[in-house]
């Protein structure tokens, strides 16, 4: 069965490589990871994928989870009969929305990276927030923040020294938290076993 996987930028490597371990015969159609800056966009952009996609295919997926469209993606789903990653947004997806609650219960000034916000934090957050020209407004945009949860899929030496970059340019404190993909890889098979 043919299968094709619309999937946020920002997991599309992680939907890859736990595809090639359980040696699923997918098409991956990755969509730009800064859409999440403009989570208004995300439904539209995912109909026009769905549109030109979906006759090269028996299946379709979508690796999204709500990610802030407020229920959007799910109304572009519905019309496409299309199923999606559960959660809100990929922190439940990479360490459950159990663990998610709790540390937002215990501070809900928290502010989460993934291995590819690490990656691109520069680029996704200082750039695109204009900070790089405008470094005096970094305390307006994190004021309300008082700790950074990287949620590390796939840790290294430099990726940990890349999120104390993160935490430090934005003035907080760094916890990393080692959730690995196992969360999405649930999420995944359960949606092509659907």
């Amino acid at each position: 069965m043919s299968i094709g996987i619309v999937a946020c930028g920002a997991i599309a490597t992680h939907v890859s490589s736990i595809a090639q371990k359980h040696a699923l015969d997918v098409t991956i159609y990755p969509l730009p990871p800064l859409l999440h800056n403009s989570p208004k966009l995300i439904a539209h952009e995912v109909e026009e994928t769905l549109k030109g996609v979906t006759p090269r295919h028996e299946r379709i997926l979508v690796a999204y989870a709500d990610c802030g469209t407020y229920g959007a993606l799910d109304a572009v789903l519905l019309r496409h009969e299309v199923k999606r990653l559960g959660g809100d947004h990929c922190y439940d997806i990479f360490a459950g929305k159990a663990q998610i609650d709790q540390i937002m219960s215990a501070n809900p000034g928290t502010y989460f990276l993934t291995d590819f916000l690490v990656k691109s934090f520069h680029r996704s957050v200082i750039v695109e927030l204009g900070l790089d020209i405008r470094p005096e407004l970094r305390d307006d945009y994190f004021k309300n923040y008082s700790n950074l949860v990287w949620l590390a899929q796939n840790p290294t030496e430099e990726l940990l020294q890349l999120a104390r970059d993160a935490a430090k340019s934005i003035g907080l404190e760094l916890e990393v938290r080692n959730v690995g993909e196992e969360g999405l890889e649930r999420e995944l098979l359960n949606l092509l076993n659907r």
